[in-house]
């Protein structure tokens, strides 16, 4: 069980010195205990004190990496059941299902899949991160040589399937490096899952019958010394398993429950054979609350929406996408080319630059930061106004890569025309559109 408060603060130095960024040790205590801080901050804490705060210190769910590297997926770490109580952590890791034993043309195609669907959305790529391959033939051999043809040819992270300790072991002799996750320790194997876990440094995933056999298990991992656990409740139908992913969920996070305060993996592959119901089901997980969401095949019309709607789930809510602040050439301008501003929400920027795109017309647009608002909402908060536009782009080095000093403004702040032409005198402000649509328009009647 995680410590209360009071416990944690009898065991900090009491000092009140502040430098943990709360004014006393009992203010720093509840946070902790709330899961609103971290211990590190604490610089005077005792390395014996560490040990035993460690679990007050770490997030209900735990944290779990899959794979090494760069592209490693990091699941769990979450510490709130709703999006706007504070944030989700961690996006949900979508993985392509390959079986043992499919052909080579078909696991090929499923590899081409997960690397080069990908799509460009607000200025991030978004695609898939997981292969999850599968023993189905019970063939040792044949399973390693599947493992080993995924390490050499995909970055993509990797899950093993198996419920015999054989197969996985096969497998990891091909790819242990790749740190994957070993699916699925369970009643009957968990001695010899979890001792392969633990020596080769792999995340394990626990597969259960319901949800008390599913934390005895996880408890038996615990007291072993495994903490990187994916959990697995073993419903397949769709009730039970989202009320499932609910209550593992708020045991973790509301009753402080260690033993199911861990990401879990879910499997809309096994739970459905139409590939619409399977896309609903995964839209599902990604909302409630799936770490790892499992697919039969990707499909363009299902993968695009479905990463669309994790991205929208997992943005924080208390910070809009932002565009980063600067000077960006659209159609390839020149030293004649019209100059425009507007501010740097994701979607303003790309709506502008996009229209912009489709106009031909070669162009400089620069982007203020507004600290991710619309161009209304910034200029309604005093951020987008005329005493920080001018000042902005005469220093961003504009004046030296155009011949012009013409400055197009968008129509909605129009008001700030006469304050710019006072901030930035021998400049003409010109009022552009109000809408981006009319854009294309506007620039093709653009004159020197």
């Amino acid at each position: 069980m995680a410590l209360t408060g009071i416990e944690i603060f009898k065991l900090l130095p009491k000092t009140n010195c502040g430098q943990c960024g709360v004014p006393t040790c009992l203010a720093f205590a509840m946070s902790l205990a709330a899961g609103k801080a971290d211990l590190a901050k604490c610089p005077q804490v005792s390395e014996e004190a560490k040990a035993r705060l460690s679990e007050a210190a770490a997030p209900p769910i735990l944290p779990v990496t899959v794979g090494v590297g760069d592209k490693a997926l990091k699941i769990g770490g979450e510490t709130v059941m709703f999006r706007h109580e504070k944030r989700f952590e961690n996006p949900p890791g979508i993985a392509i299902l390959i079986s043992d034993t499919m052909p080579d043309a078909e696991v090929d195609s499923r590899l081409k899949k997960a690397k080069e669907m990908t799509y460009e959305r607000v200025g991030l790529t978004l695609g898939s991160n997981l292969v999850a391959l599968k023993a189905e033939s019970g063939d040792p051999a044949k399973f390693a040589a599947l493992a080993a043809k995924v390490k050499s040819s995909s970055d993509a992270n990797i899950i093993l399937m198996s419920e015999k300790a054989d197969i996985l072991t096969a497998a990891l002799k091909t790819c242990a490096d790749k740190k994957p996750l070993l699916y699925a320790a369970t009643k009957d194997n968990i001695d010899a899952v979890a001792a392969l876990a633990k020596e080769n440094g792999c995340p394990v995933a626990v597969k259960a019958a319901n949800l008390e056999e599913l934390a005895a298990l996880t408890e038996k991992l615990a007291t072993a010394g495994i903490k990187n656990i994916v959990i697995d409740s073993g419903s397949r139908k769709t009730r039970q398993a989202f009320q499932d992913q609910v209550v593992i969920r708020s045991a973790a996070l509301n009753k402080k429950y260690r033993p199911l305060g861990y990401p879990t993996i879910v499997f809309p592959a096994e739970m459905t054979a139409d590939p619409m119901k399977e896309a609903m089901l995964a839209v599902m997980f990604v909302a409630k609350y799936g770490g790892i969401i499992v697919l039969s095949d990707f499909r363009g019309e299902v993968l695009f929406p479905l990463l669309v709607a994790r991205l929208n789930v997992y943005t924080d809510p208390q910070r809009p996408l932002a565009t980063k602040q600067g000077i960006y050439e659209i159609n390839n301008p020149n030293e004649n080319s019209p100059l425009m501003v507007t501010s740097n929400f994701s979607l303003t920027y790309f709506i502008v630059s996009g229209e912009i795109e489709n106009s031909k017309v070669p162009s400089w647009l620069y982007v203020k930061d507004t600290e991710g608002l619309s161009v209304m909402t910034s200029w309604a908060a005093g951020k987008f106004s005329a005493d920080i536009i001018g000042p902005a782009i005469l220093k961003s080095g504009i004046a030296d890569r155009i011949k012009h000093r013409k400055l197009i403004i968008p129509g909605y702040v129009a008001a700030e025309s006469g304050g710019l032409e006072e901030e930035m005198p021998g400049w003409e402000i010109i009022v552009g559109p109000r809408d981006a649509a009319n854009l294309p328009a506007f620039l093709k009647a653009w004159k020197v």
